[in-house]
């Protein structure tokens, strides 16, 4: 059984192609290792028995964080990925839209 993180994901993409975030990829980095910044944060805070509601309070700045992300990363796939299939053909450009959807689906589960 392939485990790859493409094969998990449930695509597998041109290693040459660009993605629509790459102009930003510094960016998204940066943005993300400050995440597990504050992620380790609260793990520290859970080490050290800090009160419920602090942590949580935590806990719902880096979702809101993570959320931030995600909608970067959506809008990025939508202007670039999805449109640039959809200059394709019609098909390509249904098969993004449906891989987009999905991947909103996850994001409100």
């Amino acid at each position: 059984m392939d485990t790859s993180a493409d094969a998990v994901a449930g695509s597998v993409e041109d290693p040459h192609r660009e993605h629509g975030y790459t102009a930003a990829r510094s960016a998204y980095l940066k943005r993300l290792k400050r995440i597990e910044g504050q992620v380790r944060g609260i793990a520290r805070m859970v080490e050290e028995d800090k009160y419920c509601i602090d942590i949580l309070t935590q806990v719902a700045a880096v979702n809101k964080a993570l959320h931030a992300v995600s909608i970067g990363l959506l809008e990025e796939h939508i202007g670039h990925c999805v449109v640039g299939a959809a200059n394709e053909s019609v098909e390509a450009g249904q098969e993004k839209v449906k891989e987009a959807s999905d991947a909103i689906a996850r994001l409100l589960r």
